[in-house]
């Protein structure tokens, strides 16, 4: 793919290194801090219902065990509400600050959510062209289309307002915005699950998005703040023809002032082109057993900020390892695991396999030392041992893959994938992992776990931990399950 060259320029250029991390600021620049909620404040706005009746989280998972939902406004309310919508406003001291359902890289959120609306009571009499405003559970009136553009189903574009993790990790943060992607297309389609609502990516040019949803009309947004277009989500089955709009409203200003981080912008531009389809994967998650309401643990899923150093079950590490098979999308990642606290399993290195017919060549490209002995279900042990501190080292130090129960990186085809897709497909490794990591969370949560995605660690000396030369395979996101320790003194908020 002609293109691929900026993708593995980029990806070498913010990896993070023992003796120099990614480019950045280096400090926190407060009196630039982005706002974290895009609005359009000469839009109308439609307030939205909240409702807190949700199915049982393990009828996800249950092939036609719940109803479809009629596709009304409180229908898309709900998908909204337990997707991308407020979980809870947290206060200390003086201070508050939102959590969204969705998980976010530094709770920064760049991911916005556009909605293209068939008719609907108490939206209008013809099809919109709506932004979510999480802040408020609200519709901005974007555009009224004077066709009818959609019907039977909804259309959703998530975009990326990048400046939002510029501000804190400059040129690594086109990752962040990524992964951030996947985990809100994750609680998407997990949110549509709960109304019996079929969710997919629509195959689209992302060039081609930014002109339909009026992204390309960069007057709208200060230049530091445009946003980029990732991805096109079909919920149920709509049949649609989407025009290029007329000029749309002006976007708030998130920030003062800006830095300037042309890295980012750069393999943006690169990214733009033909979103990548994978062939799925052809594995079904096991339906777990009963346990809570799908809104509990999505409302009370949260970022671990450090863990107790207790262990799990053996039933508790396979079933959140086996959450990841909702994700079809997401075909070419793998696991590598430091197994520190898991009862039944003993302590070391190994590597879950979720595409046993990627084996082979995973053997093959690492080192041949290790044992690969079978553990069950894709687990392979390749190496006894505490990894406890390996583990910590090679997440930037942070103590909390230590004392989880077990972390891991994802371990992504690479070459292959920027062979066949070039850039576009670079972007996809980033949303298949992000994805991935949603489920894991809600898994975890729905144990009565914690989780936390890790976006910082020594990229390289991972590889070289598992003998891996050249880029055949590279480690893109890492992620950690134990139990937290909460922090008594911040106080929980209703969000609305």
């Amino acid at each position: 793919m002609k293109n691929a060259s900026a993708a593995y320029e980029y990806h070498d250029r913010t990896k993070h290194r023992p003796h120099r991390y990614a480019p950045s600021l280096g400090y926190m620049d407060w009196a630039t801090q982005p706002d974290p909620f895009r609005t359009y404040p000469e839009c109308a706005r439609i307030g939205l219902a909240h409702d807190n009746t949700t199915p049982p989280f393990h009828l996800l998972f249950a092939a036609g065990m719940l109803p479809r939902a009629p596709l009304c406004l409180e229908s898309l309310s709900g998908l909204l509400r337990y997707s991308l919508g407020l979980a809870a406003i947290k206060r200390h001291g003086g201070s508050e600050w939102a959590l969204r359902c969705n998980a976010s890289s530094g709770n920064l959120h760049p991911s916005e959510c556009y909605v293209v609306s068939p008719p609907l009571e108490g939206v209008s009499e013809k099809c919109t062209l709506s932004h979510y405003a999480s802040r408020d559970h609200a519709l901005e009136i974007v555009h009224t289309y004077d066709a009818p553009v959609i019907e039977g189903g909804f259309l959703i574009l998530l975009s990326s307002a990048m400046w939002r993790e510029m501000w804190k990790y400059g040129e690594r943060s086109w990752r962040y915005c990524q992964l951030d992607a996947g985990h809100a297309y994750a609680s998407i389609k997990t949110a549509a699950t709960m109304l019996g609502w079929e969710c997919s990516i629509v195959p689209s040019d992302t060039a081609d998005l930014a002109r339909r949803f009026g992204l390309d009309q960069l007057e709208r947004f200060h230049p530091q703040e445009r946003e980029s277009p990732d991805l096109l989500i079909r919920i149920a089955q709509p049949r649609h023809s989407l025009p290029y709009p007329p000029p749309l409203a002006r976007a708030n200003r998130l920030s003062p002032s800006h830095h300037q981080w042309d890295a980012v912008w750069e393999i943006d531009e690169a990214a733009l082109g033909p979103y990548p389809q994978p062939e799925p994967l052809n594995r079904v998650r096991r339906c777990p057993a009963p346990s809570k309401s799908a809104g509990e643990v999505i409302l009370k899923r949260r970022s671990a900020q450090a863990m107790d150093g207790s262990s799990v079950t053996e039933t508790q590490f396979r079933q959140i390892l086996d959450a990841s098979f909702f994700c079809t999308e997401a075909p070419d990642v793998d696991f590598i695991v430091f197994v520190h606290r898991v009862e039944g399993i003993e302590s070391g290195l190994y590597a879950y396999v979720r595409d046993p017919g990627r084996l082979p060549q995973l053997r093959d490209a690492m080192d041949p030392d290790f044992d690969w002995l079978e553990a069950g279900e894709g687990l392979y042990r390749l190496n006894r041992g505490d990894y406890r501190g390996a583990a910590q080292y090679l997440s930037c130090n942070q103590t909390i893959a230590r004392d989880a129960a077990f972390s891991f990186g994802m371990l992504c085809r690479f070459d292959a994938v920027l062979a066949e897709s070039g850039v576009p497909g670079y972007k996809n490794l980033y949303h298949q992992c992000g994805m991935i990591g949603q489920m894991l969370y809600l898994e975890a949560t729905s144990l009565g776990l914690s989780a936390t995605g890790i976006g910082c660690f020594l990229d390289d000396e991972f590889h070289t931990l598992l003998g891996l030369s050249g880029t055949p395979y590279q480690s893109l996101y890492h992620f950690t399950v134990g139990r937290a320790i909460v922090d008594t003194r911040i106080a929980t908020l209703m969000p609305y």
